[in-house]
């Protein structure tokens, strides 16, 4: 499958590149635990995931999916907003985070006017930029294509765009021929 059509792929090939075995990483956006599990599947048995969502179906989905794969016991679910996941990091885990993936928007399939929020997501992605050890990685798939996507998308992009190019690197893919606003990517690195 060709991975620049399918970016949520294509953000799991880039995190590959920044987690190794027994790292602690976070989902963000559990959402169908896609993403939590490819994390979990990276960091191995001897990793560490904190997976996040403000929806108990999307955490019941999760957590199906994390034991039919045999991952569950890598990984904890948390009921909550991803702008609170510095009350569920240790002090020293703090600085140590290898990659955090947002996978934005509203749950495939649920009620789509339950969407995140630049109010939540913005100060996510704040903190998260504290929270990644040097060399490591957040990772936004972004989706435009509804109103509220929109506004996260600008204040994402503005937000990145102001970053010190002393202390990240940041990239952003999009599909400027694709008519339907397909997912797009915000890649953020600490140097």
């Amino acid at each position: 499958m060709n991975l620049i059509t399918k970016p949520t792929r294509l953000s799991v090939k880039i995190m590959e590149e920044y987690i190794s075995p027994g790292d602690l990483v976070i989902d963000a956006t559990a959402g169908n635990g896609n993403d939590t599990l490819a994390l979990a599947k990276l960091a191995g048995k001897g990793g560490k995931v904190l997976a996040f969502d403000i929806q108990q179906e999307a955490l019941k989905k999760t957590e199906s999916l994390l034991k039919e794969e045999g991952f569950f016991d890598v990984c904890r679910l948390i009921l909550d907003s991803h702008h609170n996941m510095g009350n569920y990091l240790a002090e020293e885990e703090k600085g140590g985070v290898s990659a955090i993936v947002f996978n934005l928007g509203y749950l495939p399939r649920a009620n789509k006017e339950l969407t995140t929020k630049v109010q939540t997501t913005l100060p996510a992605v704040e903190k998260s930029l504290e929270f990644i050890k040097p060399n490591g990685i957040v990772v936004l798939i972004v989706y435009s294509g509804h109103e509220e996507g929109m506004h996260e998308k600008e204040a994402l992009l503005s937000f990145a765009s102001q970053l010190s190019e002393k202390k990240y690197h940041t990239a952003y893919l999009s599909y400027p021929n694709q008519k339907k606003n397909p997912p797009e990517l915000l890649l953020i690195t600490k140097k």
